[in-house]
């Protein structure tokens, strides 16, 4: 399945793709079932022949660039390049492009304060609606693709560390994280919130603080570093206790 940003070139060097506006458009009304990153839906929608068409992906948070098809030698050179500059804004226009920080690789490590403990607090009060409201907020195509990225850059990190039992609370932290890649007017199930605010902001916050939280249904921990060491913990009883 083809991610966020596919293209394609014709044999002039025309570059093929869908743009905020399309994307938009198709989010509101889509009869022909187009897919935004589909070879096969641009060529459709343009009516271009896809056998003759170079196709390629690109992921702007990566910088990851792949050839799908190629039936010109010289132009993946050219596509790569054109696309490397492109400005993302104009084909979705939420999207931030920065770096991808990996929270078990952040340096010096940190002790995590009460201050720290103000934000786990607000964190375990949204926690739950996280992933209904980043799936409903953030359309698959680009939802999935920066999520996965995101993913892929820790996951040799903690794999191998974080227990399955606390699992689903690491996914949590990963669409919160996930979350503050997009600039949304509104999120799905707050939006009652002012406009342009990130009701994750504190499992952001944690995250870029080099701080990952976990929650076992009883006790909520704090991992840190390569090997992601518990360097705090608390019951939800007491977290519940804490003033803000």
């Amino acid at each position: 399945m083809c991610k966020f940003f596919s293209f394609v070139v014709d044999k002039n060097n025309d570059k093929h793709y869908f743009d905020w506006n399309q994307r938009k458009q198709f989010l509101l009304s889509d009869p022909e079932k187009y897919e935004p990153d589909s070879h096969a839906s641009i060529c459709s929608f343009f009516k271009l022949n896809e056998d003759k068409m170079n196709k390629y992906e690109y992921n702007p948070i990566t910088k990851t660039f792949r050839i799908d098809q190629e039936n010109c030698k010289a132009c993946s050179k050219l596509a790569k390049k054109w696309v490397q500059a492109l400005d993302f804004k104009t084909i979705v226009k939420p999207l931030i492009v920065k770096p991808i920080i990996n929270p078990f690789l952040i340096e010096p490590i940190k002790e995590f304060t009460n201050e720290d403990l103000l934000v786990l607090k607000k964190w375990d009060s949204v926690r739950v609606y996280v992933g209904c409201s980043v799936r409903d907020s953030i359309w698959d195509s680009v939802g999935c693709s920066v999520r996965d990225s995101v993913r892929d850059s820790i996951w040799v990190s903690i794999r191998n560390s974080i227990w399955d039992s606390i699992w689903d609370s690491i996914w949590d932290s990963i669409y919160a994280y996930n979350s503050s890649f997009f600039v949304l007017e509104k999120w799905y199930k707050f939006e009652t919130l002012e406009p342009f605010i990130n009701p994750f902001q504190s499992a952001i916050t944690l995250w870029e603080n080099g701080f990952v939280p976990s929650f076992d249904g009883a006790t909520w921990r704090i991992h840190q570093g390569k090997t992601a060491d518990v360097i705090f913990s608390i019951t939800k009883e007491e977290l519940d206790l804490v003033k803000i």
